[in-house]
């Protein structure tokens, strides 16, 4: 097929291609959704399960095992993992990675469903299992509502008109508001009166239930209209409760609930989650948009929307953005756009300098024309510009000129020898079409592991396949078609800037290079192999890593307690820690969360679960450059403000988050035993003196007090164990009544002591119990054995239904993971594990081994792809041997380049070693390709090689610099410089390589010698 022939004969067809991928891509530019990171999902649902009163052990027994057993039958299931607590069983599911996010709803109602089935076997008092599948759901405009003049009810109310008009904002998904502060009616009763009028607890609960609920009065007819007949009720509700009457027992009498208690409203003793911004209480509204729209234009809406109700509403009120993706989106993606940009222009400034402005006009026309049509493609088929994406095309821009570079150097010259335009392109693009297509597959095929793997970081860099896959095709396609159309019009028939048998000093000096390295082909060979084998043994110098540290101004601070702390305690606790936070100049805010952590306001970032013990504050700074030497004061400062606690910093990372960094698991059946591994773990850990902020999940053991029911004198006294478990709640934190409705807000109704002891255990021991059957109260000694202090655990995790305790550490600042765990690793498996028990590895070490084992089971299929395209090619097995014996030695480059620069190698470092095979293979083809037309040209051996290597010494030496060049940008971005380093390095080796390996190894596998001019051996 003469395609180029056909391409100048009619340019129209080329012309309208040109049209529709530069307009088509102007129009998706200004269409395209925009994102901070790709879209991954994650595939975990929570399921929490309330057990009031019950222990840890009596929840993980009786709750939590049980629903794991109906949940480990599902087919679908990854992963389960657990945490038993006083009252509450935690739940966390996940599904198989090859599930998408179309077929999760439908597990999602299989696993309810199974739970339906186990709830009747739960026991008495357990509540129903509630499946949170909003978990993955990602809040990227995150704002604190703040109003210090205002009560906390005007504040509830404020945050609701809010919500009600940001969900009316078009793109809007959701909004939810988090640190609205809970109150509670409070009955403060004084215990001898009411056990002098003889009412008891049951009957209060039954007077609220039959007085507060809503109630239908009816219908009549007067004349043909049907009337409703309601029951008023007061628009005042301590007046509605206050007025309830209660008839004396064994008496006539009534009284008013006013009469026996003092209504008060009250902030809920124990909050949910308290929220506080820049030292001010604070309430947080967190939008998620539609997943379909751009999220820079809803967050331009939803500004907008904020702006206008600031005005209506009361001075004195301020809505800060926490976290604001729209402007990071808006931001980083005009960044990488001038990147985009900058490369463009370097790029085509390079060819201009090395090929004369005709050809650098040429090939950089393909390479914008080919960019504008990757992101039509990209808005077709509905990827965003965020990231992954954006890269994928910087890192393929030394590729995409590949293509173009073969054909235009070989149709300058040609026509630089007296052909015409359609001559020249015709032998060129017929020469080396099904090469460069070969070449171009093989390129592709070596980003196959990612788009076949199934893993979750597979999936977040899909589009770094995606993207290349498209730019990769549509530059063979535009370099067979357009470049010999411009080429017609830019290229003069004889003219050349450089005559064709002028040679240069340097390729004077690479020719005589490329002869002694053939005549010494051996010593050549036994070089390389040389500096191959070192940079292999000096790979573990380079430092390893997974994703590293986000460049957004944002830095972690986590604060934990002791397991047993109240969170009033930790809510004085993180305040000082906020406010000494606060007074660094170089801290713009400070976000602080008690109680639990902040709504998922990025894919990357693993919201903790609602815990008393635990604060989280989001600080930003001015600048990034601002965190490390806040990061290395801040820990002294915050060490001293609770001794018995951890302060321990984090750093937003890129990718998927895995929690700690360094995580030994200790599993095994005896809570006893697992401790006493996991104190051995500590100890090591902190005899190292390096790894930092060590802790384990199961934290410390907790006290608790038990009442001792005596079953057999409470039987005498008619006492039931509802009777002994409401005089307790009575006289401690408050019996709950019942509850009351005002608008969409539900207040919970609670009855404490009047004058209550300053001791809360006298009260307990001094209190009245109930006695149903006598219909009298009785003291509470008589049915007790009296008060008890005893320990026990507040939190026991399970991983696949066994108890597992995980050890967490951080590395020193300075320190890679991988470092640190390679010092500690040999010390901590040496501790003598009883039978049954287990180590296993998590952390970074974990996720960064499934995202390689993801990432390697798709390699397999594309280096068998990139293997049998390369024997297709050639139709022999000596041309792919010496590709295939060269590609081990770009790791020379590499190692090289990581040592010099001092970047870690991590997962995107192996994606970019992982294309330069595609770049070495291609070049390699191509070269040996041309050797082989030249001989079946009628060249001898002996020339061919060499004249076959000068020849590609020009594309295949800009190819890399243009390369090289492109991904200089790419140096000043922390999610890809390692990347930019590898390929740099690589490339830069795999030059070298191509331009003097694959000729030496040409000359050994067909037995050619230099030795002397007319030998052959």
């Amino acid at each position: 097929m003469d395609i180029a022939r056909k391409a100048i004969a009619k340019p129209v067809n080329v012309w309208l291609l040109v049209v529709i991928l530069l307009f088509g891509g102007i129009i998706a530019l200004t269409e395209i959704g925009r994102l901070e990171d790709p879209a991954f999902t994650i595939k975990q649902v929570k399921v929490y399960t309330g057990f009031p009163g019950a222990s840890a052990e009596k929840v993980e027994h009786e709750v939590t095992e049980r629903l794991e057993i109906a949940i480990q039958q599902m087919p679908q299931l990854y992963k389960l993992s657990s945490v038993s607590s006083p009252g509450r069983s935690e739940i966390t599911v996940e599904v198989k990675r090859h599930f998408d996010g179309s077929q999760l709803p439908q597990i999602w109602d299989e696993l309810r469903k199974r739970l339906r089935d186990v709830s009747p076997t739960l026991p008495a008092g357990a509540g129903n299992p509630q499946v949170y599948d909003d978990f993955g759901d990602v809040y990227g405009l995150y704002y604190a509502l703040s109003a210090p003049d205002f009560t906390p009810r005007e504040m509830r109310e404020f945050a609701r008109i809010i919500r009600r008009e940001l969900l009316t904002t078009e793109g809007v998904a959701k909004v939810n508001v988090s640190g609205v502060q809970e109150e509670q009616i409070v009955a403060y009763i004084d215990p001898y009166q009411l056990a002098g009028l003889g009412i008891s607890f049951p009957d209060l609960i039954n007077l609220f239930k039959d007085n507060l609920r809503p109630f239908n009065g009816g219908r009549v007819r007067i004349d043909d209209k049907r009337v409703r007949l309601i029951v008023e009720r007061a628009p005042d509700k301590l007046e509605e409760i206050a007025n309830i009457s209660v008839v004396v027992p064994g008496t006539n009498r009534s009284m008013r609930i006013a009469d026996i208690a003092t209504l008060k409203l009250e902030p809920a003793d124990i909050q949910p989650v308290r929220i506080r911004y820049n030292g001010h209480e604070a309430i947080t509204l967190a939008v998620s948009a539609l997943s379909d729209v751009n999220i820079v234009d809803v967050g331009h809406q939803v500004d907008a929307k904020v702006d206008q109700l600031l005005q209506e509403l009361p001075v004195g009120i301020t809505l800060a953005p926490i976290y604001d993706q729209a402007s990071i989106v808006d931001e980083s993606v005009d960044g990488f756009i001038l990147n985009l940009v900058m490369s463009v222009a370097v790029v085509t400034l390079t060819l201009c300098v090395f090929m004369g402005w005709r050809s650098g006009v040429v090939v950089g026309s393909v390479l914008l024309i080919t960019v504008m049509g990757t992101v039509l493609i990209m808005w077709l088929m509905g990827i965003q510009l965020q990231r992954i994406s954006l890269g994928a095309m910087v890192i393929a821009m030394g590729m995409l000129v590949d293509n173009a570079i073969v054909v235009a150097e070989g149709m300058m010259l040609r026509m630089a020898t007296g052909a015409t335009a359609k001559e020249s392109a015709s032998f060129i693009v017929r020469r080396t079409q099904w090469p460069l297509l070969g070449a171009t597959v093989i390129g592709i095929a070596a980003f196959s592991g990612i788009g076949l793997s199934d893993d979750a970081t597979g999936e977040f860099l899909y589009s770094l396949f995606a993207v290349v896959l498209v730019s990769l095709l549509l530059s063979w396609i535009l370099a067979v078609t357009l470049v010999p159309v411009l080429g017609a019009y830019f290229y003069r028939r004889g003219v050349t800037q450089q005559s064709s048998t002028q040679v240069s000093r340097f390729q004077q000096g690479f020719i005589g290079l490329l002869h002694q390295a053939l005549r010494f082909r051996w010593l050549t060979i036994g070089i390389l192999l040389l500096i191959t084998v070192m940079a292999y043994g000096s790979f573990g110098l380079v430092k390893q890593g997974f994703f590293p540290p986000s460049n957004a101004p944002l830095f972690f601070v986590h604060y934990w307690g002791p397991q047993d702390r109240d969170i009033r305690s930790t809510e004085s606790i993180v305040k000082e820690a906020e406010s000494r936070i606060l007074s660094h100049n170089k801290v713009t805010s400070v976000t602080t969360f008690i109680g639990q952590g902040a709504d998922r306001f990025t894919l990357t970032y693993a919201p903790k679960s609602a815990n008393e013990n635990y604060g989280f504050l989001m600080v930003r700074v001015a600048d990034k450059s601002d965190i490390p030497a806040l990061t290395d004061v801040l820990p002294a400062e915050l060490e001293g403000i609770d001794l018995d606690a951890n302060f321990y910093i984090e750093r937003m990372q890129f990718g998927p988050g895995s929690g700690a960094k360094l995580e030994a698991r200790f599993s095994g059946p005896d809570t006893t035993t697992l401790r006493k591994l996991a104190d051995q773990a500590v100890a090591i850990l902190h005899a190292d003196k390096n790894v930092k902020d060590i802790r384990h999940d199961w934290r410390e053991k907790g006290i608790a007090i038990n009442t001792q029911y005596d079953n057999y004198n409470a039987g005498i006294a008619g006492v039931t164990h509802a009777d002994f478990s409401q005089t307790i709640q009575y006289a401690s934190s408050g019996l709950e009544l019942g509850e009351v409705q005002d608008g969409d807000y539900t207040y919970g109704i609670l009855a404490k002591m009047a004058k209550p002891e300053e001791d809360v255990l006298q009260a307990v021991r001094n209190s009245q119990v109930w006695s149903t059957q006598q219909r009298q109260y009785v003291p509470f000694a008589q049915v007790s054995g009296g008060l008890d202090m005893t320990s026990e655990e507040l939190r026991i995790h399970r991983r696949e239904r066994i108890r597992t305790l995980t050890v967490m550490a951080e590395p020193a600042e300075n320190e890679t993971a991988a470092d640190a765990l390679a010092r500690v690793r040999p010390q901590i498996e040496a501790i003598a594990l009883p039978p049954g028990y287990a180590l296993e590895w998590g952390g970074e070490f974990e996720s960064a081994s499934d995202a390689q084992k993801a990432l390697g089971a798709g390699l397999p299929a594309g280096f068998l792809v990139m293997f049998i395209i390369s024997v297709l090619l050639f139709g022999h097995i000596r041309q792919p041997l010496i590709i295939w014996l060269v590609v081990p030695m770009a790791i020379v480059g590499v190692v090289t380049g990581l040592l010099a620069t001092d970047m870690p190698f991590g997962f995107m470092s192996l994606l970019g070693f992982l294309s330069l095979f595609g770049m070495l293979i291609k070049n390699a083809i191509v070269l040996i390709e041309e050797i082989d037309l030249q001989i079946e040209e009628g060249s001898a051996i002996r020339n061919a090689i060499v004249d076959a290597t000068q020849s590609r010494l020009r594309p295949v030496a800009l190819a890399a610099v243009t390369t090289i060049l492109g991904m200089a940008p790419l140096l000043f971005d922390a999610f890809f410089a390692d990347m930019a380093v590898t390929i740099m390095g690589g490339l830069a080796f795999a030059t070298v390589l191509t331009l003097i390996a694959v000729p030496v190894l040409y000359s050994l596998l067909f037995r050619v010698s230099y030795r002397s001019p007319s030998s052959q051996a």
